[in-house]
């Protein structure tokens, strides 16, 4: 098996052949926590009044945002000053292509070897299974709490190593936990929610990066419930800078003409033995 560049290996391919074309966000830029990096190519609302605003999928140009209240918003791609200025978009870098289709294939195999979970939690005092399974990997301490349930990592799957160091050495992205989620077709979905549990590094970024079945990713404002919404097919990556989850939720909706399954690893940065202190 061959060795790569940093010497980290992803099956028999180069963990950096996967860059972005031209016409996607450039992976160059510097993606560091703060502010001033944060960059969306997403489509611009005219007015703050609650708006649904379209990110542009892999697969097409950047699509005709939905209509409300009569309006419809025009699009244009943003500059990372745009995004700050503009209170509609959310701080999220969305990059398309990260992943190449063969290092999409070796992790969407190795996902078969998952201990994928469909647990049961506690929502208004009444108990529900989850609408999805799941698994929760990371280093040693990183446990993880919601909807009162309370879990530990197990350990790191080979390859889900190497993509965290890919992360890491192309965006300057760590992180020492990752939650896998697995919808195994459109009626499988996730509510509206903010990754705010209390062990998760105040102000750490989360990585999101997709497998299979191209999904609508929404966000929206907590206070002026402005919604943006993201294509994300299989191989893109979307960051979640500082500042998300404090002032936006997201959600993945049910598609119920989607048949396929999609995969989702959220990379997140976990304070080791919080629950321990």
């Amino acid at each position: 098996m061959a060795i790569f560049q940093h010497g980290f290996d992803f099956g028999d391919l180069d963990m950096a052949s996967s860059a972005p074309s031209s016409s996607k966000l450039s992976s160059e830029s510097s993606l560091a926590h703060s502010a001033s990096s944060q960059t969306l190519d997403v489509q611009h609302a005219n007015s703050v009044a609650q708006q649904d605003v379209a990110a542009p999928s892999q697969s097409a140009p950047s699509q005709s945002a939905k209509k409300q209240s009569g309006k419809n918003q025009s699009a244009k791609n943003q500059s990372a000053t745009d995004c700050q200025a503009n209170p509609l978009l959310p701080p999220v870098t969305f990059i398309e292509g990260f992943l190449s289709a063969k290092q999409q294939q070796l992790l969407m195999k190795d996902v078969e070897d998952y201990p994928l979970e469909r647990v049961e939690i506690e929502v208004y005092g009444k108990k529900h299974l989850i609408p999805r399974t799941q698994a929760w990997f990371g280093d040693s301490g990183c446990d993880y709490q919601f909807s009162k349930i309370r879990i530990s990592p197990l350990p790191w799957p080979r390859l889900l190593g190497q993509l965290r160091d890919k992360l890491r050495l192309e965006h300057h992205f760590d992180s020492n936990a990752v939650l896998v989620n697995y919808y195994a077709n459109g009626h499988d979905c996730m509510g509206w929610h903010s990754d705010d549990e209390a062990e998760i590094v105040r102000g750490s970024a989360i990585a999101s990066v997709t497998l299979g079945a191209r999904r609508d990713f929404v966000a929206r404002h907590k206070h002026h419930h402005t919604k943006v919404n993201f294509a994300l097919g299989s191989g893109d990556l979307l960051i979640m800078h500082a500042g998300m989850q404090q002032t936006w939720q997201h959600g993945l909706p049910k598609r119920l003409k989607i048949s396929e399954p999609r995969v989702n690893f959220t990379f997140r940065h976990i304070i080791p033995h919080f629950y321990s202190r």
